[in-house]
Order: C-alpha cells, then sequence, then structure tokens
C-alpha cells in the first residue's frame, strides 16, 4: 500500500442494525489497522437518562477527537464504526437542526471513503436502536449527505460472510481506482 501524509479513512455507516460494528472489526484486522468504535454507542451506555440535544454535541466533539486521534497513528489506513454523517442525520432527525461546527467538520474532512451499510440484514434489537421501519428512509439520508459533500463511497450489501468478501472488494476496488 502506497504512503500518505494523512491516513485514508474508511468509515462504516449507514441505518441502524447493518452490521457497521461487526464489519469494522472484521475489516481493521484484515488490514491489520487501527479502528475506531462507534462514538456514540459508548456515550449513550453511560448515560442513565435518555440523551438529549447537548448528547449529541457531546458526541459530536468525541468524534472529532477521535478522528485526530487517529490521523497521529502510523498506519495508511483507519476504521471508524461511523462518523459525523451519521451524527449529523441524528441531529436532524431528532431535533430538526445541528451546530454549525458538524458541517464545517464534514466539509474539511479529507481521504475519506465510506462503506455505506444497506439494510438488508435482519434487524436485531437492541436498548439503543430506535427506528426498525424507517432504514430505508435514513439509508438515503446517509447516501444524500455522502454525495452532498463528495465522499466517494461504495455499497455494502450480503449477508455474513459475503458482506465482509463485498466489502473487501469494494475497498480493493477503490485503491486500485486511486492507485493507492
Amino acid at each position: 500500500m502506497k504512503s500518505f501524509n494523512k491516513n485514508i479513512k474508511i468509515v462504516l455507516t449507514g441505518p441502524e442494525s447493518t452490521g457497521k460494528s461487526t464489519l469494522t472489526r472484521l475489516l481493521a484486522e484484515k488490514y491489520n489497522a487501527p479502528f475506531v468504535d462507534e462514538i456514540a454507542r459508548d456515550y449513550l451506555n453511560s448515560l442513565n437518562r435518555k440523551y438529549v440535544y447537548n448528547d449529541l454535541v457531546e458526541i459530536a466533539k468525541m468524534q472529532i477527537l477521535a478522528e485526530k486521534n487517529l490521523e497521529n497513528k502510523n498506519s495508511p489506513i483507519v476504521f471508524l464504526d461511523t462518523d459525523l454523517i451519521v451524527t449529523k442525520i441524528w441531529f436532524l432527525h431528532c431535533y430538526g437542526k445541528f451546530p454549525s461546527f458538524v458541517d464545517k467538520h464534514l466539509k474539511n474532512n479529507k481521504n475519506v471513503y465510506h462503506l455505506l451499510c444497506y439494510y438488508d440484514l435482519p434487524w436485531e434489537p437492541d436498548p439503543l436502536r430506535e427506528n426498525p421501519d424507517i432504514r430505508d428512509v435514513l439509508f438515503e439520508k446517509y447516501r444524500f449527505e455522502i454525495e452532498k459533500y463528495s465522499y466517494p463511497y461504495g455499497i455494502v450489501k450480503g449477508i455474513g460472510i459475503n458482506r465482509e468478501e463485498n466489502a473487501l472488494k469494494i475497498i480493493q476496488k477503490y485503491f486500485l481506482e486511486n492507485n493507492i
């Protein structure tokens, strides 16, 4: 793999219950690369109450910090289990607004490739998951935001090992096309 001044960030994004966390860990292991777990999950699990707008602000700040910390790693590729696009969609879905620093970060974020996870996996209930019936709507919102910021992306589909294989093929194609 070619060296870069900055890491290539591969972000797993998409609706709830689409295998992002599992796929992030599997891909990081395959590439022997560092990764960041889903910031929101850790934060929300530590709350003893329902989250509020300011909690999402804190999650967004923590996400930015985690991404900056990854830039200091000596690895040409890093994986992120979601990024600020997910946080922005959640702000909009729950509160109809988001802080301007989120948009600023997304506009200035470089060397990012998104793996947009399709909602073809069965829904798995989880105390933090809220929207089993609108995964299709959320998927399109994620796609819109990714395209709005002109991030390159691929859509990951498939069940089980096929999902992992499809993600690997998408990454390899992106690296090949971009001489990475």
